[in-house]
C-alpha cells in the first residue's frame, strides 16, 4: 500500500489545485444585475417603510424602517451623499433582522476616530439603498431613493422636483429630509400615481405650507389615515401621494 502513496497524494493535490482554481479564478462572482434578475415583486401595501429625519444639527440623519420583509433573513443599507466639491461619501451596514420589528440606526453625515468627529459641511443630496438577503445571502428585494436635505428653504422638494411643498413660514435653525418612502402603512384611497414622497424634519413644530405633486388627487398620511389636501394646503409635513382620479 505504502508503494501507492506518492500516487494518491499527487492525485490529492492535482484535486485541491483544481478546486482552488474553480473557486478563485473560474468562478464567475455574481453581479448585482444578475442578482436582480430574479427579485420577487412586492406590493406597495407590502413594501417596507424607510424614512431619514435630520438631527437638530443637520450632521446626523435617523435611518427608521418599518414594515420588514417577513422572507428576509438580513438587511444591507447604504447611505451614499455628495459633498460640494463632488466627491461621495458613503455609510454602509448590514442588520440581522431575526427577532426585529423595526430598524432605527444614526447614519452620520462625517467621519469619527477615537470619539472625534469631522463633520461633512454642504451635504444636500444623497441616495439611500436597501438591499433584502434570505439566510443564504441571495437578494431578494431592492429598495432605492434620492434624498433632498435642506435648511433655511421656504420650498421643500423632492430631487426629481416631483413634490413642492413651500412652507408658510421658514423656520430658523430647522433641517428636512425629501425622500420616497418606498411602502406605506395603510392601504390607499385609490390607484396611487405619484409617490409615496415623505418630508420629515428635526423641529418638533408643524409645518403648514402649499403642496404641488403632479398625478392626481393629492393625499397625505397623518399618523392613521389618509386625509385629501384640499385646495393644495396641508397643515404638516407627512407621507405625501397622488391618486389617480
Amino acid at each position: 500500500m505504502k508503494r501507492y502513496w506518492p500516487l494518491l497524494l499527487f492525485l490529492s493535490g492535482t484535486l485541491l489545485l483544481i478546486g482552488t482554481l474553480y473557486f478563485f479564478v473560474l468562478r464567475k462572482p455574481v453581479s448585482e444585475e444578475a442578482e436582480e434578475e430574479s427579485l420577487i415583486e412586492v406590493s406597495l401595501i407590502d413594501r417596507p417603510i424607510a424614512s431619514l429625519t435630520p438631527k437638530e444639527d443637520g450632521h446626523w440623519l435617523k435611518l427608521r424602517i418599518e414594515k420588514l420583509l417577513s422572507a428576509a433573513d438580513s438587511l444591507d443599507y447604504e447611505l451614499l451623499y455628495t459633498l460640494p466639491d463632488g466627491r461621495t461619501q458613503g455609510v454602509p451596514g448590514t442588520i440581522g433582522l431575526k427577532g426585529e420589528s423595526q430598524i432605527e440606526r444614526d447614519l452620520l453625515l462625517g467621519s469619527e476616530s477615537s470619539g472625534k468627529f469631522r463633520y461633512d459641511e454642504g451635504v444636500t443630496e444623497g441616495t439611500l439603498t436597501l438591499r433584502f438577503r434570505n439566510e443564504k445571502g441571495k437578494l431578494l428585494a431592492k429598495f432605492s431613493t434620492k434624498f433632498h436635505l435642506q435648511s433655511a428653504e421656504s420650498e421643500l422638494t423632492s430631487v426629481d422636483e416631483k413634490l413642492v411643498y413651500t412652507l408658510a413660514k421658514i423656520p430658523s435653525k430647522t433641517f428636512f429630509v425629501t425622500m420616497e418612502t418606498f411602502g406605506i402603512a395603510k392601504a390607499p384611497p385609490g390607484e396611487v400615481s405619484a409617490g409615496p414622497f415623505g418630508i420629515f424634519t428635526s423641529g418638533k413644530a408643524t409645518f403648514p405650507g402649499s403642496v404641488k405633486l403632479t398625478g392626481g388627487t393629492v393625499y397625505v398620511y397623518e399618523g392613521t389615515s389618509w386625509t385629501k389636501v384640499e385646495g393644495g394646503e396641508s397643515s404638516d409635513i407627512g407621507i405625501f401621494i397622488a391618486v389617480s382620479e
